[in-house]
């Protein structure tokens, strides 16, 4: 064989081999960061996981603790997404911390409890007593909707999603209503008659959801969701990360491993 030839043969295997390799390199997975609290957000998404990754993504899942740097970490590229918050939570953080963050696509519901350490029902919590809520606008005002919504308190007209303990206008039990961390109310079970908990606090602190001696009906804008900045709303990846999300058997999944305690919301 000639040089010429032998040349030719090698570029031609080259030119075979990059041909080859390019698909390789095309189907490579995207990875997408993905912010949740603890308990059955991340459940769910390990769920979503598998599913994603036949659709080119490679999800990590982490962690937060709080409600807060979930958001601080998306709006600064830290993430692609998160998933842990509902609309009016989430309108709260872009209004107050101008985050450009929009919502995608709506996830599970998780109905609110008044849960308590010392009391089987809300009639034995006694006049008086210390009641602890979430001391963001969003969950805190959640709290007391949901105890005027079972006649425990009355709150002034008009006040929206997002009441506070100053428009309280009746409580006839004199309660002590005090505001915390939404991440330590379950702790504070040991200290006070009742506590406000957001589900995903009382399945992370193995309180079971269904044993609150109050419960949130499932309604409202409090389905839960997944955001993303809004640059990347349009992007291919938002579109296959929903349509993981949204199938029979993540449904299925909620279903079987929560008993009601987590609804699907889409």
């Amino acid at each position: 064989m000639s040089i010429t030839t032998r040349r030719a043969a090698l570029l031609s295997s080259l030119a075979l081999s990059l041909a080859l390799a390019a698909p390789a390199l095309a189907q490579q997975s995207q990875v997408v960061r993905i912010g949740v609290s603890p308990g059955p957000h991340a459940e769910i998404l390990e769920k979503v996981k598998p599913l994603a990754a036949k659709k080119g993504l490679d999800l990590k899942i982490i962690e937060f603790s709080d409600y807060v740097v979930p958001n601080q970490a998306l709006d600064a590229g830290e993430l692609e997404a998160n998933s842990f918050q509902n609309q009016p939570y989430l309108d709260n953080q872009v209004k107050d911390r101008g985050f450009k963050l929009v919502n995608v696509g709506l996830t599970v519901n998780f109905p609110l409890g008044i849960y308590s350490a010392k009391y089987k029902s809300w009639a034995e919590v006694p006049d008086g007593a210390t009641v602890a809520i979430q001391n963001d606008p969003t969950n805190g005002g959640r709290s007391l909707l949901l105890l005027q919504d079972k006649g425990v308190i009355k709150l002034k007209d008009g006040v929206g999603f997002k009441p506070s303990v100053a428009d309280i206008t009746e409580n006839p039990k004199k309660l002590k209503i005090i505001e915390i961390e939404a991440a330590q109310t379950a702790r504070s079970l040991a200290d006070v008659a009742a506590a406000a908990i957001n589900t995903n606090y009382a399945v992370d602190a193995k309180i079971e959801p269904t044993s609150a001696i109050l419960r949130e009906d499932p309604k409202g804008p409090y389905v839960n969701l997944i955001a993303v900045r809004a640059v990347d709303k349009d992007k291919p990846w938002v579109k296959a990360l929903l349509e993981s999300y949204h199938t029979p058997e993540i449904k299925a999944f909620v279903a079987e491993r929560f008993k009601g305690s987590v609804l699907a919301g889409w």
